[in-house]
């Protein structure tokens, strides 16, 4: 028998993305709404101010900027030698081996799927002082994500850059009130100065820390995405490089201004008590107050728009994680077909949608609390997978440089993403330690070991999945990780002991 497994030609039309439609620009655009700038600075920075209670959190934001930046050094560096819409999957395959690359996409395909199912909790509440505001009705939060789930559902059967260009337009409203409202806070400093005390380091290394680090670099959560896009990238050597460093710089700037203007306005001395009182309504009480009701209005619309833009970023990321895990054939192969009109993921964002509709069900009918159990529990899970995955990477980078033998500069193939891993598993385990603050449970609650649990769980039944596939479907196996070339070509699969994709490729 040969020991070369050949695989059927398939279909470049059905199995391909869409290419070239995505410049660096809308990139960013998709990378940024995933991270929902105004959801975090009216809900994230909030939360942490009234709950942890730790004044430091704009410093909180630049540090972790800091450590996401040193890890995009061999992020990008990866990303200029391979395109794939697995992105972290494709990584962690080709550094760490194929196994623990479909360990890696369960995590992966668990955390998007919660932080997008997770965002259709919170777009009722978002909704209910606009629409009570403009017409005076509050309906039931399910009806409003009902309407989200049906427009998500449709942009995502779409051509990509139409969502792009849909996100572009609430995305750039969003960060315009973002600094109207920073400009109207600084312009109204509490006791007549502007006061500096949230970038103090006294009030950053504080007990509560690991928890505003965590809080904070779930804020950055979808900086990563730009390589998920990189096969509809027009030059993804120079996009995806770009989209990445600017998405994080531009991520940092706002939320480190925009949690600080908070304070100046309130007083670093009342911050903690006004946030824990007042919430999600904080932000906008100040704007009533310093920009008057017409901008409270255009603020709370905005307010939900930019859920709404993370749901359709996050549904797009989520559909292409499943679509590059179908084209290899590590999920069934209908996953990772593509509309022959639009170049869209299909069936993986069908399947997403559904997942969807089946959760908002749920929740509706058994009464649970949409936004506690399921945007604030969900969220908070899937950001803290997010955060596996890109230490997970970090080390997977090192793995592939050191194997594959490419030339790179030692600061790209090692010491970055080798400070960057240090960092992040640090973080890790102040999160882990930190875990029942952050879901806002009782220290004994099964929730605060059960979700954390669950991450390496998913990633050992993935691995083992992975094993399976090299010993019953070699064809399949040595598919993995190579991204679109798995379509079109013959592979050759490597020994057991090879865990670096080295196929040979018989056009």
């Amino acid at each position: 028998m040969s020991s070369t497994a050949t695989t059927e030609r398939p279909s470049n039309v059905s199995e391909a993305l869409a290419r070239g439609r995505l410049g660096v620009p809308s990139v960013i655009f998709f990378v940024l709404s995933a991270a929902a700038p105004l959801t975090v600075v009216a809900g994230v920075v909030t939360t942490g101010y009234g709950v942890i209670g730790v004044l430091g959190i704009p410093l909180a934001f630049l540090a972790v900027a800091v450590v996401l930046a040193v890890f995009s050094v061999g992020y990008v560096a990866m990303a200029r030698r391979m395109a794939n819409a697995g992105a972290f999957y494709a990584y962690v395959a080709r550094g760490l081996g194929r196994p623990a690359g479909v360990g890696t996409a369960w995590v992966a395909l668990i955390a998007y799927n919660a932080l997008q199912v997770g965002l259709y909790g919170t777009i009722g509440a978002a909704a209910a002082p606009v629409l009570d505001r403009l017409f005076g009705i509050t309906p039931q939060w399910w009806i409003v994500a009902l309407v989200a789930w049906a427009l998500v559902a449709m942009l995502g059967l779409l051509r990509v850059d139409i969502n792009g260009m849909v996100l572009a337009a609430l995305l750039c409203a969003e960060i315009a009130i973002i600094v109207v409202f920073d400009l109207g806070q600084l312009g109204n400093p509490a006791g007549g100065s502007v006061s500096f005390a949230a970038f103090s380091p006294e009030n950053f290394f504080v007990p509560g820390l690991g928890a505003v680090l965590v809080l904070a670099i779930l804020g950055f959560v979808g900086f990563e995405a730009a390589v998920v896009f990189s096969e509809e990238s027009k030059d993804p050597k120079r996009t995806v490089p770009m989209a990445t460093y600017l998405s994080v710089a531009i991520i940092a700037v706002v939320y480190a201004l925009s949690s600080w203007s908070m304070t100046v306005a309130v007083g670093p001395d009342r911050i903690v008590e006004e946030a824990g009182t007042q919430s999600v309504e904080l932000i906008f009480n100040l704007a009533g107050a310093h920009l008057g009701d017409t901008v409270l209005t255009i603020g709370q619309a905005l307010f939900l728009t930019s859920v709404l833009a993370a749901m359709i970023s996050f549904h797009n990321t989520t559909a292409r994680y499943a679509f590059a895990l179908g084209r290899e054939r590590v999920l069934p192969a209908v996953f990772g077909r593509t509309s022959p009109t639009t170049g869209a993921p299909r069936a993986a964002s069908l399947a997403q949608s559904v997942l969807g509709l089946l959760v908002i069900i749920l929740y509706a009918v058994n009464g649970w609390d949409p936004v506690l159990q399921l945007f604030f529990w969900l969220g908070t899970s899937g950001g803290f997978g997010v955060l596996l995955l890109i230490a997970t990477t970090a080390v997977a980078i090192i793995a592939y440089f050191a194997r594959s033998g490419e030339q790179e500069t030692l600061w790209r193939r090692l010491v970055a993403p080798g400070l960057a891993a240090i960092a992040l598993v640090a973080i890790i385990v102040l999160a882990v330690q930190n875990f029942a603050n952050l879901l806002g449970v009782e220290p004994d609650s099964p929730l605060r070991w059960a979700i954390p649990l669950a991450y390496p769980v998913a990633a050992l039944l993935g691995g083992l999945w992975g094993l399976s596939l090299r010993r019953r479907r070699p064809d399949t196996y040595a598919r993995i990780g190579l991204g679109a070339e798995s379509a079109a070509a013959v592979v050759v699969p490597p020994s057991a002991t090879e865990p670096v994709p080295r196929a040979e490729l018989r056009r």
